[in-house]
Protein backbone atom coordinates (compact mmCIF):
# COMPACT_ATOMS: atom_id res chain seq x y z
CA UNK A 1 0.00 0.00 0.00
CA UNK A 2 0.95 3.64 -0.28
CA UNK A 3 0.25 6.16 2.42
CA UNK A 4 0.86 9.80 3.21
CA UNK A 5 3.77 9.97 5.66
CA UNK A 6 4.15 13.74 5.77
CA UNK A 7 1.96 16.69 4.91
CA UNK A 8 3.34 20.23 4.76
CA UNK A 9 1.40 23.40 5.27
CA UNK A 10 3.63 25.44 2.98
CA UNK A 11 1.83 28.71 3.71
CA UNK A 12 2.15 29.68 0.06
CA UNK A 13 -0.34 32.39 -0.86
CA UNK A 14 -1.44 30.69 -4.10
CA UNK A 15 -1.50 27.40 -5.99
CA UNK A 16 1.67 25.31 -5.78
CA UNK A 17 2.89 24.79 -9.33
CA UNK A 18 5.89 22.57 -8.66
CA UNK A 19 7.69 20.58 -5.99
CA UNK A 20 11.26 19.38 -6.53
CA UNK A 21 13.50 17.09 -4.49
CA UNK A 22 17.24 17.60 -4.63
CA UNK A 23 19.44 14.69 -5.76
CA UNK A 24 19.58 13.02 -2.34
CA UNK A 25 15.96 13.62 -1.31
CA UNK A 26 17.07 15.63 1.72
CA UNK A 27 15.90 18.99 0.42
CA UNK A 28 12.66 20.10 -1.18
CA UNK A 29 11.77 23.26 -3.10
CA UNK A 30 8.23 24.47 -3.70
CA UNK A 31 7.01 27.30 -5.92
CA UNK A 32 3.71 29.03 -6.30
CA UNK A 33 1.58 31.56 -8.14
CA UNK A 34 2.35 33.87 -5.18
CA UNK A 35 5.72 34.58 -6.93
CA UNK A 36 7.76 32.84 -4.21
CA UNK A 37 10.02 29.80 -3.84
CA UNK A 38 10.46 28.01 -0.52
CA UNK A 39 13.33 25.71 0.46
CA UNK A 40 12.69 22.88 2.93
CA UNK A 41 15.32 20.76 4.68
CA UNK A 42 14.73 17.33 6.17
CA UNK A 43 15.85 17.34 9.80
CA UNK A 44 16.42 14.47 12.21
CA UNK A 45 13.27 12.49 12.82
CA UNK A 46 12.07 13.14 9.28
CA UNK A 47 10.61 16.57 9.96
CA UNK A 48 10.67 19.05 7.06
CA UNK A 49 11.63 22.57 8.12
CA UNK A 50 11.29 25.76 6.07
CA UNK A 51 14.79 27.26 5.84
CA UNK A 52 14.45 29.94 3.16
CA UNK A 53 11.84 31.91 1.25
CA UNK A 54 12.99 33.39 -2.06
CA UNK A 55 11.28 36.25 -3.87
CA UNK A 56 12.88 36.72 -7.27
CA UNK A 57 10.08 36.68 -9.83
CA UNK A 58 7.39 39.20 -10.74
CA UNK A 59 4.99 36.47 -11.90
CA UNK A 60 3.79 32.98 -11.01
CA UNK A 61 6.72 30.56 -10.61
CA UNK A 62 6.05 27.64 -12.94
CA UNK A 63 8.86 25.10 -12.52
CA UNK A 64 11.98 24.35 -10.44
CA UNK A 65 15.15 22.37 -11.16
CA UNK A 66 18.11 21.38 -8.99
CA UNK A 67 21.58 21.09 -10.51
CA UNK A 68 23.65 18.00 -9.77
CA UNK A 69 25.32 18.45 -6.34
CA UNK A 70 28.83 18.19 -7.83
CA UNK A 71 28.24 21.77 -9.05
CA UNK A 72 27.08 22.95 -5.61
CA UNK A 73 23.68 23.85 -4.23
CA UNK A 74 22.13 25.45 -7.31
CA UNK A 75 18.43 25.90 -8.04
CA UNK A 76 16.81 27.26 -11.21
CA UNK A 77 13.27 28.60 -11.60
CA UNK A 78 11.11 29.85 -14.46
CA UNK A 79 8.04 32.03 -14.49
CA UNK A 80 5.23 33.73 -16.33
CA UNK A 81 7.47 36.84 -16.15
CA UNK A 82 9.42 35.24 -19.08
CA UNK A 83 12.53 34.90 -16.93
CA UNK A 84 14.84 32.16 -15.64
CA UNK A 85 16.48 32.76 -12.26
CA UNK A 86 19.56 30.91 -11.02
CA UNK A 87 20.04 30.71 -7.24
CA UNK A 88 23.01 29.46 -5.24
CA UNK A 89 23.29 28.63 -1.57
CA UNK A 90 26.44 29.72 0.20
CA UNK A 91 27.77 29.09 3.69
CA UNK A 92 29.15 32.06 5.64
CA UNK A 93 32.85 31.55 6.36
CA UNK A 94 33.48 30.33 9.89
CA UNK A 95 29.77 29.77 10.61
CA UNK A 96 26.96 27.38 9.79
CA UNK A 97 24.81 30.22 8.43
CA UNK A 98 23.46 29.52 4.96
CA UNK A 99 21.71 31.83 2.53
CA UNK A 100 20.45 31.72 -1.05
CA UNK A 101 21.46 34.41 -3.55
CA UNK A 102 20.11 35.21 -7.00
CA UNK A 103 23.19 34.72 -9.21
CA UNK A 104 21.68 35.26 -12.64
CA UNK A 105 18.54 36.29 -14.48
CA UNK A 106 18.04 35.13 -18.06
CA UNK A 107 15.30 36.74 -20.12
CA UNK A 108 15.43 35.77 -23.81
CA UNK A 109 11.93 34.28 -23.99
CA UNK A 110 9.08 36.23 -25.58
CA UNK A 111 6.43 34.44 -23.51
CA UNK A 112 5.92 32.34 -20.37
CA UNK A 113 8.67 29.77 -19.74
CA UNK A 114 6.81 26.53 -19.09
CA UNK A 115 9.55 24.06 -18.14
CA UNK A 116 13.27 23.79 -17.49
CA UNK A 117 15.77 21.08 -16.59
CA UNK A 118 19.49 20.91 -15.97
CA UNK A 119 21.36 18.66 -18.39
CA UNK A 120 22.81 15.36 -17.12
CA UNK A 121 26.10 16.20 -15.44
CA UNK A 122 28.25 14.60 -18.17
CA UNK A 123 27.15 17.44 -20.49
CA UNK A 124 28.41 20.09 -18.05
CA UNK A 125 26.46 22.77 -16.21
CA UNK A 126 23.79 23.40 -18.85
CA UNK A 127 20.08 24.08 -18.62
CA UNK A 128 17.33 23.67 -21.22
CA UNK A 129 14.11 25.69 -21.07
CA UNK A 130 11.00 25.67 -23.23
CA UNK A 131 8.49 28.46 -23.70
CA UNK A 132 5.05 29.30 -24.94
CA UNK A 133 6.81 31.15 -27.77
CA UNK A 134 7.53 27.68 -29.24
CA UNK A 135 11.30 27.65 -28.70
CA UNK A 136 13.70 25.55 -26.65
CA UNK A 137 16.75 27.46 -25.42
CA UNK A 138 19.91 25.95 -23.95
CA UNK A 139 22.28 27.89 -21.70
CA UNK A 140 25.63 26.98 -20.16
CA UNK A 141 27.63 28.27 -17.22
CA UNK A 142 30.98 28.12 -19.01
CA UNK A 143 32.74 28.78 -15.69
CA UNK A 144 30.83 26.91 -12.92
CA UNK A 145 32.60 29.11 -10.35
CA UNK A 146 30.94 32.19 -11.88
CA UNK A 147 27.19 31.60 -12.00
CA UNK A 148 26.41 35.15 -13.12
CA UNK A 149 27.19 34.36 -16.78
CA UNK A 150 24.90 31.98 -18.71
CA UNK A 151 25.38 32.49 -22.47
CA UNK A 152 22.73 31.16 -24.86
CA UNK A 153 24.26 28.16 -26.67
CA UNK A 154 21.38 27.17 -28.94
CA UNK A 155 17.74 27.89 -29.57
CA UNK A 156 15.42 26.02 -31.92
CA UNK A 157 11.70 26.13 -32.71
CA UNK A 158 9.79 23.03 -31.66
CA UNK A 159 6.08 23.89 -31.70
CA UNK A 160 4.58 27.06 -33.18
CA UNK A 161 1.60 26.65 -30.84
CA UNK A 162 3.86 26.61 -27.79
CA UNK A 163 6.07 24.20 -25.83
CA UNK A 164 4.86 22.84 -22.50
CA UNK A 165 7.43 20.32 -21.18
CA UNK A 166 10.83 18.76 -21.80
CA UNK A 167 13.18 16.08 -20.48
CA UNK A 168 16.86 15.27 -21.20
CA UNK A 169 18.08 11.81 -22.16
CA UNK A 170 20.06 10.84 -19.02
CA UNK A 171 22.23 8.19 -20.75
CA UNK A 172 25.96 9.16 -20.78
CA UNK A 173 26.68 7.05 -23.88
CA UNK A 174 24.33 8.90 -26.27
CA UNK A 175 24.58 12.20 -28.08
CA UNK A 176 22.72 15.04 -26.32
CA UNK A 177 19.00 14.37 -26.73
CA UNK A 178 15.86 16.08 -25.44
CA UNK A 179 12.22 15.07 -25.70
CA UNK A 180 9.92 18.10 -25.97
CA UNK A 181 6.14 18.23 -25.68
CA UNK A 182 3.80 20.96 -26.77
CA UNK A 183 0.31 21.88 -27.85
CA UNK A 184 0.48 19.92 -31.11
CA UNK A 185 2.64 16.89 -30.29
CA UNK A 186 5.88 15.54 -28.88
CA UNK A 187 9.25 14.90 -30.55
CA UNK A 188 12.74 13.73 -29.69
CA UNK A 189 15.53 16.14 -30.67
CA UNK A 190 19.20 15.18 -31.04
CA UNK A 191 22.28 17.38 -31.30
CA UNK A 192 24.21 16.64 -34.50
CA UNK A 193 27.89 17.40 -34.16
CA UNK A 194 28.35 17.50 -37.95
CA UNK A 195 25.70 20.16 -38.52
CA UNK A 196 26.18 21.72 -35.06
CA UNK A 197 22.46 22.03 -34.51
CA UNK A 198 19.49 20.22 -32.94
CA UNK A 199 17.32 18.13 -35.25
CA UNK A 200 14.10 16.11 -34.71
CA UNK A 201 14.77 12.38 -34.96
CA UNK A 202 11.52 10.76 -33.77
CA UNK A 203 7.90 11.55 -32.96
CA UNK A 204 5.86 10.10 -30.08
CA UNK A 205 2.38 9.86 -31.61
CA UNK A 206 -1.07 9.15 -30.22
CA UNK A 207 -1.77 12.22 -28.11
CA UNK A 208 -5.04 14.04 -28.81
CA UNK A 209 -4.41 17.10 -26.65
CA UNK A 210 -1.60 19.20 -25.19
CA UNK A 211 1.15 17.57 -23.12
CA UNK A 212 1.47 18.47 -19.44
CA UNK A 213 4.63 16.54 -18.61
CA UNK A 214 7.24 14.22 -20.06
CA UNK A 215 9.91 12.12 -18.31
CA UNK A 216 12.84 10.27 -19.90
CA UNK A 217 13.67 7.20 -17.81
CA UNK A 218 17.19 6.31 -16.66
CA UNK A 219 18.27 3.42 -18.94
CA UNK A 220 19.98 1.28 -16.34
CA UNK A 221 20.97 -2.00 -18.03
CA UNK A 222 18.57 -1.52 -20.96
CA UNK A 223 19.33 -1.42 -24.68
CA UNK A 224 16.32 0.85 -25.31
CA UNK A 225 14.79 3.99 -23.83
CA UNK A 226 11.50 4.55 -22.01
CA UNK A 227 9.69 7.89 -22.09
CA UNK A 228 6.53 8.61 -20.11
CA UNK A 229 4.00 11.34 -20.92
CA UNK A 230 1.17 13.00 -19.02
CA UNK A 231 -1.52 14.46 -21.23
CA UNK A 232 -4.51 16.73 -21.12
CA UNK A 233 -6.46 13.96 -22.90
CA UNK A 234 -6.65 12.11 -19.53
CA UNK A 235 -4.09 9.47 -20.47
CA UNK A 236 -0.65 8.43 -19.25
CA UNK A 237 1.53 6.80 -21.89
CA UNK A 238 4.88 5.04 -21.97
CA UNK A 239 6.93 4.83 -25.18
CA UNK A 240 9.76 2.44 -25.97
CA UNK A 241 12.44 4.02 -28.18
CA UNK A 242 15.04 1.81 -29.91
CA UNK A 243 17.80 2.71 -32.33
CA UNK A 244 18.32 0.46 -35.36
CA UNK A 245 21.58 -0.42 -37.12
CA UNK A 246 20.83 2.35 -39.62
CA UNK A 247 20.79 4.92 -36.81
CA UNK A 248 17.07 5.59 -37.12
CA UNK A 249 14.78 5.43 -34.10
CA UNK A 250 11.81 3.10 -33.74
CA UNK A 251 9.04 4.20 -31.36
CA UNK A 252 6.47 1.86 -29.83
CA UNK A 253 3.65 2.65 -27.40
CA UNK A 254 3.97 0.11 -24.58
CA UNK A 255 1.39 1.63 -22.20
CA UNK A 256 -1.69 3.80 -22.74
CA UNK A 257 -3.58 4.21 -19.47
CA UNK A 258 -6.73 6.15 -18.57
CA UNK A 259 -6.88 5.12 -14.89
CA UNK A 260 -6.85 8.72 -13.66
CA UNK A 261 -10.16 9.41 -15.47
CA UNK A 262 -9.04 13.05 -15.47
CA UNK A 263 -6.28 15.27 -16.83
CA UNK A 264 -2.89 13.72 -16.03
CA UNK A 265 -0.54 16.38 -14.68
CA UNK A 266 2.84 14.78 -14.15
CA UNK A 267 5.02 11.69 -14.47
CA UNK A 268 8.28 10.89 -12.64
CA UNK A 269 10.63 7.86 -12.69
CA UNK A 270 12.63 6.34 -9.89
CA UNK A 271 16.42 6.30 -10.29
CA UNK A 272 16.53 2.92 -12.06
CA UNK A 273 13.66 3.65 -14.45
CA UNK A 274 11.64 0.67 -13.18
CA UNK A 275 8.83 2.45 -11.31
CA UNK A 276 6.80 5.38 -12.61
CA UNK A 277 4.71 7.78 -10.53
CA UNK A 278 1.84 9.73 -12.07
CA UNK A 279 -0.56 12.32 -10.67
CA UNK A 280 -3.83 13.60 -12.03
CA UNK A 281 -6.69 16.01 -11.58
CA UNK A 282 -8.61 13.19 -9.87
CA UNK A 283 -6.51 13.79 -6.75
CA UNK A 284 -4.63 10.48 -6.97
CA UNK A 285 -0.97 9.54 -7.11
CA UNK A 286 -0.34 6.19 -8.84
CA UNK A 287 2.71 3.94 -9.15
CA UNK A 288 3.31 1.79 -12.25
CA UNK A 289 5.62 -1.17 -12.81
CA UNK A 290 6.19 -3.63 -15.64
CA UNK A 291 5.55 -7.35 -15.03
CA UNK A 292 7.79 -10.16 -16.30
CA UNK A 293 6.10 -10.03 -19.72
CA UNK A 294 6.80 -6.30 -20.00
CA UNK A 295 3.18 -5.24 -19.45
CA UNK A 296 2.88 -2.06 -17.40
CA UNK A 297 0.45 -2.34 -14.51
CA UNK A 298 -0.70 -0.03 -11.76
CA UNK A 299 0.68 -1.35 -8.49
CA UNK A 300 -0.43 1.36 -6.06
CA UNK A 301 -2.79 4.31 -5.89
CA UNK A 302 -3.65 6.79 -3.19
CA UNK A 303 -6.01 9.72 -3.02
CA UNK A 304 -5.37 13.17 -1.64
CA UNK A 305 -9.00 13.57 -0.69
CA UNK A 306 -9.03 16.76 -2.76
CA UNK A 307 -9.73 17.63 -6.36
CA UNK A 308 -6.31 17.29 -7.90
CA UNK A 309 -2.54 16.99 -7.81
CA UNK A 310 -0.48 19.35 -9.89
CA UNK A 311 2.89 17.62 -9.67
CA UNK A 312 4.71 14.47 -8.64
CA UNK A 313 8.42 14.07 -8.23
CA UNK A 314 10.93 11.64 -6.81
CA UNK A 315 14.47 12.16 -5.55
CA UNK A 316 17.08 10.87 -8.00
CA UNK A 317 18.89 9.15 -5.16
CA UNK A 318 15.72 7.81 -3.55
CA UNK A 319 13.26 5.00 -4.14
CA UNK A 320 9.67 5.18 -5.30
CA UNK A 321 8.88 8.11 -3.06
CA UNK A 322 6.83 10.95 -4.52
CA UNK A 323 6.04 14.46 -3.46
CA UNK A 324 2.79 15.89 -4.73
CA UNK A 325 1.49 19.43 -4.75
CA UNK A 326 -2.26 19.74 -4.51
CA UNK A 327 -3.80 22.00 -7.14
CA UNK A 328 -7.01 22.24 -5.14
CA UNK A 329 -5.44 23.51 -1.93
CA UNK A 330 -3.07 26.43 -2.22
CA UNK A 331 -0.97 25.38 0.76
CA UNK A 332 -0.77 21.57 0.66
CA UNK A 333 2.20 19.43 -0.25
CA UNK A 334 2.21 15.71 0.52
CA UNK A 335 5.02 13.15 0.66
CA UNK A 336 4.01 9.61 -0.19
CA UNK A 337 6.00 6.43 -0.07
CA UNK A 338 5.71 2.86 -1.26
CA UNK A 339 5.28 0.91 1.96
Amino acid sequence: SMKVFRKLNTRHGGYIHDVAYDFYGKRLATCSSDHTIKIWDKKSGGKWTLTQEIKGHSGAVQKLAWAHPEFGQILASCSTDKQINIYEEQVETGTDDRSWSNRAQVSDSRDTITDLQFAPRHHGLKIAACSKDGLVRIYEAVDPSNLSVWPLLEDFEVDKEGCTCLSWNPCPFDLPMIVVGGKSGIKIWEYHETYRRWQPVASLDGHTAALNDVAWAPSVGRSYHLIATACKDKRMRIFKVSQGDDGKYDVQTVADMDHHKAEVWSVSWNMTGTILASTGDDGTCMLWKADLEGTWRRTLATSSGSSGFAKSGGAQGGSAAAAAASSSSSTAAEMKTDM
